[in-house]
């Protein structure tokens, strides 16, 4: 029996051994931070202090005395999302994008909020830190749940609203649960989930975000990946995806006063299609366009569309630049 038990034993340390050798063997760590802010934050990025202990990587391109375009990014992106609207748009807007916390190159919150109240609070105050008075606000997925929280909140800065690809809807028909969300939720796999995120897990599921695959190339994968493992962020997105949601219901969305554009791709497979209708209805001031062969992020598979989509709304409901300055 005794001998039985020292082979029990023996065993036992070599299973752990064996555990250790592969979690150091596997194990990604941390990006540097400062090798992060020479390749991604480039001229015209800049770091603003917002107080708290909380400081936003941000890009403000355009005249200064140009209508605002503040755009925010969904879950696990970064400003880059929406480069291509800038570089289309930043000639007529001031336009200002920013990576939420936990996210590109702002990091963890300090308060280690991560839902949509949070979020809208950085995003008014980055409005004060900027001294903005008004602006159009638009986000994507994740960004435009905080887009549409923020107009509630706060109906009077926000000249209107543009919804792409947003979530919010309660479990609209069709969508998918990413596999992140689930490997939060789960004890254990979150914490290796903390220290084990190989670039093949970024290579298979981006491109689901897109219809036309051959988009996502593999400096957008070292990119989601690299600032995925910037220092703080994977531990920060999975106490976001354990977190509770706050859907919308038909009676805030009809609160909306101003004018709402809803911009969505019709193969999108996170957030169907369906949800752009859903919004559609509630809103009593939107506009819905949806785009064929189009995945979840319009506004990099269909950039030159979408941004004219929107100077074009812009122009007929608010008098703003159809684009050309």
């Amino acid at each position: 029996m005794r001998r039985f038990w020292r082979l029990l034993g023996i065993g036992f340390g070599l299973i752990v051994a064996v555990v250790i050798v592969a979690f150091l063997w596997f194990r990604t760590p941390d990006t540097d931070p400062k090798a992060m802010r020479a390749k991604y934050a480039p001229a015209p990025s800049q770091f603003v202090d917002l107080g708290g202990g909380l400081t936003l990587h941000v890009r403000d391109t355009g005249p200064r005395d140009a209508p605002v375009l503040m755009l925010l990014h969904g879950s696990n992106a970064s400003l880059h999302t929406w480069e291509p609207w800038a570089q289309r748009l930043q000639g007529a807007y001031r336009v200002i994008r920013f990576d939420f916390p936990g996210h590109g190159l702002t990091g963890p919150s300090p308060s280690h909020a991560y839902g949509p109240r949070a979020f809208a609070d950085v995003v008014e105050r980055l409005r004060l830190k900027l001294k903005l008075a008004k602006f159009v606000l638009a986000g994507n997925s994740m960004g435009g749940s905080v887009a549409w929280h923020y107009a509630l909140w706060h109906p009077e800065r926000v000249r209107a609203l543009v919804l792409v690809d947003a979530s919010g809807q309660p479990e609209p028909k069709g969508a998918r649960l990413p596999f992140a969300f689930r490997v939060a939720r789960t004890p254990v796999l979150r914490e290796i989930a903390a220290e084990i995120t190989p670039r093949a897990f970024i290579a298979g599921s981006l491109p689901d975000a897109f219809y036309d695959r051959s988009l996502v190339t593999p400096a957008m994968i070292d990119r989601y990946w690299e600032l995925l493992r910037y220092p703080g962020n994977r531990t920060a997105t999975l106490e976001r995806f354990a977190g509770t949601s706050d859907p919308a219901t038909p009676a805030r969305l009809h609160a909306l006063a101003m004018p709402v554009l809803i911009l969505w791709g019709a193969n999108d497979s996170l957030i169907p299609a369906s949800s752009a209708k859903w919004f559609g209805r509630q809103i009593p001031d939107a506009r819905t366009i949806i785009y064929p062969r189009t995945g979840h992020v319009p506004m990099e598979e269909r950039a030159e569309q979408s941004a004219a989509d929107l100077a074009a709304f812009l122009h007929e409901r608010l008098g703003l630049p159809p684009v050309a300055r």
